[in-house]
């Protein structure tokens, strides 16, 4: 088992590699020996989403339905086993981002990818029993980044690198100024010189606002 053939498995689905890491005895991953993390393939990621049957069947989360699926077939396909980020018992996906080293801690707190930027987001992860090579870790985009726009990007001023203040964003999200976030999605995670070169469409990001602030 080799990265590169996971890497070519998941992205007949849009999904991509965005992170790995070997276990230790305390991740209590009894036989397994690898941890993949998957995300969106982009720019085609959300068009094959949407044609989807979970997409269209009008029922309740259909992002995560269509993730357990695709990833589960991915992991049966490879030897491995699927966690989500939103299955009970909750997965310490923050944590293994940072351990993966291709995600940090942004100065406004959130994951910041060297890929994705702010954007980042996690599908799930396939736990393997072989340990694979891995790539060395990479260098936070963060520490050369000269401006740090996160940090002064959000409109309302509720999050910065003094912290965030969910009922201000929310009450900004109703107002007509917010609706730019609404529909384009975070002012701060779009500021991010990574993000802009992540070509994630609106109405992903429009999606996950819904859901964020319905």
């Amino acid at each position: 088992m080799t990265l590169a053939r996971i890497e070519t498995r998941v992205r007949q689905d849009h999904l991509d590699v965005f992170g790995a890491f070997h276990t230790t005895p305390t991740d209590n991953l009894a036989n397994m020996a690898t941890v993949i993390l998957l995300g969106p393939l982009e720019p085609a990621f959300w068009p094959h989403f949407t044609q989807s049957h979970e997409y269209l069947d009008a029922k309740a989360d259909p992002l995560d339905r269509w993730s357990t699926r695709v990833i589960e077939q991915a992991a049966h396909d490879l030897g491995g086993e699927a966690r989500f980020p939103f299955d009970a018992p909750v997965q310490p996906f923050i944590s293994w981002a940072i351990r993966s080293g291709r995600a940090w801690q942004s100065p406004v707190q959130l994951l910041v990818h060297d890929t994705a930027g702010l954007w980042v987001s996690y599908r799930g992860a396939i736990l393997l029993p072989d340990r694979l090579d891995l790539p060395t870790q990479r260098q936070s985009p963060c520490d050369t980044c000269p401006d740090t726009p996160c940090t002064t990007a959000c409109p309302s001023q509720a999050l910065t690198d003094a912290g965030y203040t969910l009922p201000v964003c929310h009450s900004y999200l109703d107002t007509k100024d917010g609706q730019s976030c609404m529909s384009q999605g975070c002012a701060v995670r779009r500021s991010c010189p990574v993000s802009k070169n992540y070509p994630r469409m609106d109405a992903q990001s429009a999606f996950h606002m819904d859901k964020f602030h319905p």
